[in-house]
């Protein structure tokens, strides 16, 4: 993985108006498309199509991102056009960005390049038939890693932008790499593979509580504000609750008093890869992937 003299690269005053750094807040996975696709769900089941994340959770959630006047990037599968169309549309309705997260949240790198290349055309051809159609700008691979068919396979799609696990901000052959980290992401608390990231945070691999997670990321935005750099935060629907809805204040509190400050660029995906595709000597080092995943 990565180390932490790393994860600044993409720093600078290379931000609009002047911030030191840049921010992502996002949100991966709705409705029950994961649990399907890891066989916890039948497709068939009568449940399907009333997923609490996608009826209660998102609602609420949008609802409290628009009181505080933020902007987050929502990481869905494409079975969601099927199933939750009019959930998709109130995500656009309300500002905020819909970019992919596979079809049915299939692990990314396990994908042949031809199957990701499917997959890719399969959820935006899905989303682009909606009624408004979604045009989306970008993916995050499930799992985190690119695996066989790269960038080439965004690329070829038309996307803009691809947010895998790594650090620092940059462009590679005309799509934009957002990254994120694993310690920014709510599940690294929670999940057994990543306990050597836990060590990192906290010195201990053990589980991390809500208010220990919360702590850590307001630290790291107050290195953002300070030292500048970009950061991708990473939060999952199906773990709001885990969270708490104090926390979540809490943390988009602390978002929102950032931004105000004009030292920390809150802004969708979409938006952040637009200004690397318009600034790109600005963003000619590179950033660096990480091949630590979620399934260990």
């Amino acid at each position: 993985m990565a180390g932490t003299r790393d994860r600044d690269r993409g720093t600078g005053s290379r931000w609009p108006g002047g911030g030191r750094g840049a921010l992502c807040l996002s949100f991966d996975n709705l409705g029950e498309a994961a649990e399907i696709e890891l066989g916890a769900l039948a497709p068939d089941d009568p449940s399907v199509g009333t997923h609490p994340t996608a009826t209660r959770v998102l609602p609420e959630l949008l609802a409290t991102l628009g009181q505080h006047d933020l902007t987050a990037t929502f990481f869905v599968e494409g079975l969601n056009a099927q199933l939750y169309p009019d959930a998709l549309r109130e995500i656009v309705a309300g500002g905020q960005e819909v970019a992919y997260h596979a079809w049915r949240h299939e692990q990314w790198a396990d994908l042949t390049a031809a199957e990701q290349a499917d997959n890719l055309k399969r959820g935006l051809d899905a989303f682009r038939d909606l009624e408004p159609g979604i045009d989306l700008s970008g993916l995050r691979p499930p799992g985190g890693q690119l695996g066989e068919g790269g960038l080439d396979i965004p690329r070829e799609a038309g996307l803009s932008y691809c947010s895998p696990a790594g650090v620092g901000a940059s462009i590679e052959d005309g799509v934009a790499l957002l990254p994120f980290q694993w310690r920014h992401v709510d599940a690294t608390s929670l999940l057994p593979p990543l306990a050597p990231i836990r060590e990192q945070i906290t010195g201990s691999p053990d589980p991390l509580d809500p208010a220990t997670f919360l702590t850590h990321l307001e630290a790291e935005i107050d290195r953002l504000t300070s030292e500048g750099g970009f950061a991708t935060f990473v939060l999952h629907l199906s773990l709001i609750d885990w969270l708490g809805n104090e926390n979540l204040k809490l943390l988009l509190n602390r978002l929102s008093d950032a931004q105000h400050t004009d030292k920390l660029w809150i802004a969708p995906c979409r938006d952040i890869a637009g200004h690397l595709l318009s600034n790109p000597e600005a963003f000619a080092d590179g950033a660096t992937l990480d091949p630590t995943s979620w399934t260990g």
